[in-house]
């Protein structure tokens, strides 16, 4: 066998070119495999040939593997073409599927023949060396951590690897996307945004989260120095003006943050990112001035709900009068938050819905610039939550419409379903009829029409301004009902959607 180790990593499309932004999860798996060995990236989210390109890389040259990147939702169609074709042209390539997909649906994931390894949670210690098996080099299948495989038809699940704080990780090998400016794009944060992760994990382990069933609690946050290097060759050598922050809990604790602030404010580029109302809300005036200083533009905030009972019950560590705190917090130092709400519980459905629609409101009174995303509370299974939250608090009964239990999928095909891909991305779900899901979409469009989000850069001032006065009248008197005259309005000017399509 040839001395070096390659493998294809593929992100299959999930979103449109426009929207494309790194794909930081392949791009630390490649600096991770390079260490011992080489390895490609294919991103279909700019290559939509991208199947035909995996199957002429395998063609051109000798990999050990492939690695896909696997989301719920979308994304589990493309990434069953393109594993059933490899399997169909190459049917001894080894075919492994990470991210969070096979980490909460890991059996489901094996049950495919097109699937041959499922990586649960991170995957830099893990891919590697799997790689180095599938080699006749280093420990044995059965070794590896965080590893789950089949012998003899049956599914093996290794032990779960420790949380890895990525502490010497290597830069980001971005040359490995061919022109990584193509990976900019224009937003409201400005003309040239770049995604980047800095901190990793969240020390709080909400029931309904993938990043808890991911991570487990744990969390690490990069040193100054690290994230000043990655951000000044993102401004620097990319040309980048200003940065999304794909990380799960950014503002995690205050000492830790205030060095990450000063480099911020150093670089001078406005920035989102995720955050909790209550790290929000217990930072000093004096971080406050560094968070102004830095140009924090926008916080995503998971406000979840207006009952403090709901909100225990998720084991979400917040209550309600924090997001309204919050929102008055962000309104003086200049801050938008960006609030996100999740509506039709599996109990008390209607009732749930009906006040998180009135909290809105006064939410909005409070900070009208305020950003409302409204999303449908879809639950995880239990078998997908993170091993040591299993059976600690027993979950809401989830029931259909008609009284029976939900059956979750069992194949990635089954997850591909239009009711299940709706599900994954919290539009629907099955103990909703329709006339609920027609309100929840009414008041979404209202709501929508009457304070048009900042983040739309394409429609003009004077549409948004037409149809917030056309919605005000709907959204002063509760008149959320099949509002035509705003849909019509809505589908010439194509607001856009921040729960569909945010920076």
């Amino acid at each position: 066998m040839p001395s070096t180790a390659n493998t294809l990593l593929v992100n299959p499309t999930i979103t449109s070119r426009g929207n494309a932004r790194f794909p930081l999860a392949l791009l630390n798996l490649a600096a991770a495999l390079d260490r011992h060995g080489d390895s490609r990236i294919i991103d279909g989210n700019v290559d939509r040939g991208f199947i035909d390109s995996a199957l002429q890389a395998l063609q051109d040259q000798r990999y050990d593997a492939v690695g896909i990147s696997v989301m719920g939702g979308p994304q589990v169609a493309p990434s069953i073409a393109l594993s059933t074709a490899i399997r169909e042209r190459f049917p001894a390539m080894p075919i492994v599927w990470g991210g969070y997909f096979p980490t909460l649906y890991t059996a489901t994931a094996l049950s495919a023949p097109y699937v041959d390894y499922a990586i649960r949670a991170q995957g830099e210690d893990t891919l590697p060396e799997l790689v180095a098996a599938l080699r006749g080099e280093g420990p044995g299948l059965a070794q590896i951590d965080g590893l789950s495989w089949k012998q003899d038809g049956a599914i093996v699940h290794n032990r779960n690897r420790g949380f890895s704080r990525g502490e010497a990780a290597p830069a980001l090998p971005y040359a490995k996307l061919g022109d990584p400016r193509q990976y900019l794009g224009r937003s409201f944060l400005g003309r040239r945004t770049a995604s980047h992760q800095a901190a990793l994990g969240c020390r709080f382990r909400c029931t309904f989260c993938g990043v808890a069933a991911m991570f487990g609690g744990a969390t690490a946050l990069p040193t100054a120095a690290r994230l000043e290097r990655e951000l000044r060759y993102l401004k620097e050598e990319l040309g980048a003006d200003s940065i999304q922050f794909f990380d799960h809990n950014f503002f995690d604790r205050e000492a830790e943050m205030i060095p990450l602030l000063e480099v911020m404010a150093k670089l001078e580029m406005p920035w989102w990112c995720y955050a909790r109302a209550d790290a929000l809300l217990n930072l000093s005036e004096s971080t406050w001035t560094l968070v102004r200083k830095s140009r924090l533009r926008m916080a995503y905030i998971g406000a979840e709900s207006p009952s403090g009972a709901m909100l225990k019950d998720i084991r979400k560590g917040t209550r309600p009068d924090q997001t309204l705190e919050v929102a008055e917090l962000c309104r003086r130092n200049g801050v938008i938050p960006e609030l996100s709400f999740m509506v039709a519980p599996p109990q008390d459905t209607v009732h749930e819905t009906e006040q998180t629609f009135e909290f809105i409101r006064e939410l909005k009174q409070i900070n009208p610039q305020s950003e409302i995303i409204v999303y449908v509370y879809t639950p995880l299974p239990e078998a997908s939550r993170h091993e040591k939250d299993r059976g600690k608090r027993a979950a809401m009964p989830l029931r259909d419409l008609h009284g029976a239990p939900v059956l979750f999928p069992r194949t990635p095909e089954e997850w591909t379903q239009p009711q299940w891909v709706d599900y994954a991305c919290h539009a629907d779900a099955p103990w909703l009829d329709d006339a609920l899901r027609r309100r929840i979409r009414d008041f979404v469009t209202v709501l929508g029409c009457r304070y048009p989000t900042a983040q739309d850069l394409r429609s003009p001032r004077w549409a948004k301004r037409g149809l917030s006065a056309m919605a005000a009248w709907r959204y002063r008197y509760r008149r959320y009902d099949r509002p035509w005259e705003l849909n019509l309005a809505n589908w010439l000017v194509r607001l856009r959607r921040p729960q569909v399509s945010g920076i």
